[in-house]
């Protein structure tokens, strides 16, 4: 028997059907679920749980009252920072069950900090969480810390200083979760042997002219592409697209996996990085096998 923490926001009070097929899931499989005792998605799937009559729930708390218990099961209640309230004072009650289960489902309504956290603590412990975003009707399965800095990636730059400001130091792991640059390809579209690079917010002109150097000399499209998205995103994606004047669901798209950006969108951005491009000839023997001199700081 598997445990499974169920979460999600505040702001979600009513259940997708697809949600509801999941903890029907849970329940034909026998598992064990760990909830909390919010309003909202909480209390939802307590009300599922409690309609079908099934017991193997344990409701967590912080501190000592519990504000919803609906199926009267088994509690455990979880020392907390001494405050009424405030969102570090209920995270600890989070922390407790991302720890304690195997797996995750957690129900987001397209906004809630808090929610992701729980992703994260699950994804640091080597768990797989499965994210269902209510507005999009999706569910994002988030099995390795790839898989997290991918989605993280996605996130708006407001969803991410919320999250880093909310996360412990321990959770967040500076310096980890910057996007990071994908390996290189060669030509053939195969990984090269290039060492991955971090991509850093105060990262000097001339090292992003070098990772640039690096992808153009491969030839390959997507490798220039994976790079060039990688910095934008680290820069500030909606920094870039005020820059640009090109909307930043769209830069995303189209510096993205599988992107093919017009020649015009990446003179853009690379104006916005602070770059410019410029052409060499190679049949000359100082520039020969070398991308030096492509791209410069502006």
């Amino acid at each position: 028997m598997k445990t499974v923490f169920v979460g999600g926001s505040r702001h979600v009070s009513r259940l997708p059907a697809e949600i509801k097929q999941r903890l029907d899931n849970v329940i034909n499989s026998e598992h064990r679920v760990v909830i909390g005792d919010a309003n909202g998605a909480d209390k939802a799937v307590q009300k599922h749980f409690h309609d079908a009559a099934y017991d193997k729930v344990t409701v967590f708390c912080s501190g000592d009252s519990f504000r919803n218990n609906l199926g009267h099961w088994p509690t455990h209640k979880i020392a907390a920072p001494k405050k009424p309230s405030g969102f570090q004072f209920y995270a600890a009650k989070d922390r407790a069950m991302a720890r304690e289960a195997d797996f995750g489902l957690m129900i987001w309504d397209g906004k809630s900090a808090g929610t992701i956290l729980n992703v994260l603590r699950l994804v640091r412990a080597g768990k797989i969480a499965v994210l269902f975003s209510v507005p999009d009707k999706r569910a994002i399965n988030i099995k390795t810390s790839a898989d997290w800095e991918d989605f993280l990636s996605r996130c708006s730059d407001e969803l991410r200083r919320d999250l880093r400001e909310r996360a412990t130091p321990d959770e967040w792991r500076p310096g980890q979760q910057a996007s990071l640059l994908d390996p290189l390809r060669d030509s053939k579209g195969k990984a090269s042997v290039e060492p991955r690079h971090t991509a850093s917010a105060d990262m000097p002109d001339s090292e992003l002219a070098n990772s640039l150097n690096m992808a153009l000399a491969t030839a390959d499209p997507a490798a220039v592409v994976d790079v060039l998205g990688s910095f934008a995103k680290t820069r500030g994606m909606s920094q870039v697209a005020r820059d640009t004047g090109l909307a930043r669901e769209s830069l995303y798209r189209a510096l993205g996996a599988g992107g093919n950006p017009e020649f015009a969108t990446v003179l853009k951005v690379l104006s916005s990085l602070g770059l410019r491009l410029m052409a060499s000839p190679t049949e000359r023997a100082e520039h020969a096998g070398s991308a030096d001199g492509l791209l410069n700081p502006r």
